[in-house]
């Protein structure tokens, strides 16, 4: 086998004071780096609070160059069946086009023509938060870059059928940090996410984002901070390469 994996797993924890020391859930991942510069992602998400609860599955296919390629996900949500779906995008062709299903929705199915660049799916796991971090350009040191992605949800949890969503969010790369997590002590980039969308993104503004990210080509999620009406923890607590 040609490709290397590099696969773990992030607790999710609150700072909530009636979560205070227990863990509200938690996510499985790997990616598969290949060859010719792609990658895959895999991840599996598990949300136990806030209710209703929410599992979700995703595989994120990455060309060379951090060009999405297609993006598939499932989402149960409550333990009921939310819905699936599956994200094209045919950079060649200049299109973007979505097939999905959900009982709330039924069959549906979406074309964008002309859609342009953008810089990538947002999938919601957590690692891969982390992993888009790469199309920041850390050599022209701490500065901001406006990003434009597109969701199969724009709820701040992922919790609805998956349908395309176009988000713009601000990515600012702050410095470099060592950060120590219970899978060891790593040398990190520190980068931020800001919802300076004007009508937020999903309609609801998302609070400011810390995210500390291993300072290498893999750019592992290695810890996450979100306050405000979220209060939310990410730490990396396995990690195999």
């Amino acid at each position: 086998m040609r490709h290397r994996n590099v696969r773990g797993r992030i607790s999710y924890t609150s700072t909530k004071p009636e979560w205070q020391g227990r863990e509200r859930g938690r996510e499985w991942f790997n990616f598969s780096h290949h060859a010719d510069g792609s990658v895959v992602m895999s991840a599996q998400c598990e949300i136990e609070e806030p209710d209703p609860t929410v599992l979700r599955n995703v595989t994120y296919h990455i060309g060379p160059g951090m060009v999405p390629q297609n993006l598939l996900v499932h989402l149960t949500v409550g333990d009921e069946f939310l819905g699936s779906g599956w994200m094209r995008h045919d950079a060649a062709a200049g299109t973007l086009s979505c097939e999905s299903y959900g009982p709330s929705i039924g069959r549906n199915s979406e074309l964008r023509e002309d859609v342009g660049a953008f810089d990538g799916f947002g999938t919601h796991p957590i690692a891969g938060d982390g992993f888009l971090t790469r199309i920041m350009d850390v050599s022209k040191g701490p500065h901001r870059r406006r990003l434009r992605v597109f969701l199969p949800s724009p709820d701040h949890r992922g919790a609805t059928p998956p349908q395309l969503a176009e988000v713009f969010i601000t990515l600012e790369y702050v410095g470099e940090a060592e950060k120590t997590v219970a899978a060891g002590t790593f040398a990190c980039r520190h980068f931020r996410f800001v919802d300076d969308s004007g009508d937020g993104m999903g309609g609801k503004t998302h609070p400011d984002y810390d995210m500390w990210v291993t300072a290498d080509a893999d750019s592992v999620f290695v810890y996450g901070a979100i306050d405000g009406y979220m209060m939310n923890r990410y730490e990396l607590v396995e990690l195999e390469r």
